[in-house]
């Protein structure tokens, strides 16, 4: 492996790969904050890029964009990008996420919230801990619980001498906002258009009713417990009916109905025995599985309000009762500051 310079730039080109609702709100974290030891200088979308040696004011990417070369989607970085420079995946692209250990080895240090690259195939998972170090670091805060202190109390637990004995949670913010207080009333239609429309849910709400995105989070922090899953080993009862499973993007809209049928009536059926739905993720001795369950509702995993994540986690000193991680897991904002903490960390 090619050796690191043993001094690094004071100043350190940063690369935000992606501008959607999270790029968005780094890009205006980034202008409140005004680090002087971070440079923007490469910012792209999937059709467009912008180059600027000279840096970039966060505020004026928008409009540079607009106006940039034409993009392919992928990884490569200008040539001047080298060792101690920093790239921030702020996608959901597999293709990018397959760059991430090629970051690494380039010296870069990586700052994600695109899951794909922790919570994808385990070879690049073992790829990506191999590599980061404390020259090539790895901020993936982001990609579960926006920033709650998930993963880094996993990791803490086991330097401690832990074994990590299960991991329960309500892990999609999106989810967690659709059933909070869901009686089966309302059509559960109608509440998935709220979440689009108010930016809980993505524009093409089946990425979260599928129960893939909780798979890979779920992925993600059992792998930070030590244990080497892969995703074919995560049973997801998804949400999506057929119809709505193949509907092309247009169609998607109208046929969400078919979910108020099934889930309208388990929640109807929950709220007369005093119960409450929630989609849960649970890892420990019976296996790994993602799916809606029906929960007293002084459970720790239904107290929570809106799209608050809560995970419960049993560990060698937490045997009897469980230590509780829960706050916001959902919004461009958490998520962004999130990811402004991990270039802050690179930075100390």
């Amino acid at each position: 492996m090619e050796a690191l310079p043993a001094a690094l730039p004071a100043t350190r080109r940063v690369a935000l790969l992606g501008v959607g609702t999270v790029g968005r709100a780094l890009l205006d974290r980034l202008a409140d904050h005004a680090e002087p030891r971070l440079s923007l200088q490469w910012v792209a979308n999937s059709r467009r890029h912008v180059h600027a040696p000279q840096g970039l004011s966060p505020l004026a990417c928008a409009a540079a964009l607009a106006e940039g070369g034409a993009h392919d989607g992928g990884g490569a970085l200008p040539a001047d990008f080298g060792p101690g420079d920093i790239v921030i995946d702020a996608t959901a692209s597999a293709e990018l996420a397959a760059w991430h250990p090629r970051w690494l080895r380039q010296g870069l240090h990586v700052v994600s919230a695109n899951k794909l690259g922790l919570g994808g195939p385990l070879l690049r998972q073992h790829e990506i801990a191999q590599l980061a170090n404390a020259q090539r670091r790895y901020g993936d805060a982001a990609t579960v619980g926006a920033g709650l202190p998930l993963l880094a109390t996993l990791r803490g637990l086991r330097a401690g001498g832990d074994r990590i004995g299960a991991i329960v949670g309500v892990l999609s913010g999106t989810l967690a906002w659709l059933f909070d207080g869901y009686d089966g009333r309302e059509p559960f239609s109608d509440r998935v258009r709220a979440a689009v429309a108010q930016g809980y849910a993505e524009p093409d709400p089946r990425v979260d009713l599928s129960g893939e995105d909780v798979r890979r989070k779920l992925l993600i922090l059992a792998r930070a417990a030590g244990y080497p899953l892969e995703s074919e080993e995560v049973r997801v009862d998804s949400l999506l009916t057929p119809r709505l499973q193949a509907a092309t993007p247009d169609a998607v809209d109208g046929a969400l109905q078919d979910l108020d049928g099934p889930i309208g009536e388990r929640a109807a059926r929950a709220a007369r025995d005093g119960r409450v739905l929630r989609y849960v993720a649970r890892f420990d001795a019976a296996g790994a599985r993602v799916g809606l369950e029906t929960l007293v509702p002084d459970d720790p995993l239904a107290v929570g309000r809106g799209c608050d994540n809560r995970v419960a986690i049993w560990s060698t000193r937490y045997r009897d009762r469980p230590l509780q991680i829960q706050g916001p897991g959902a919004g461009a904002e958490v998520t962004a500051a999130a990811l402004l903490d991990d270039l802050l960390r690179i930075l100390a």
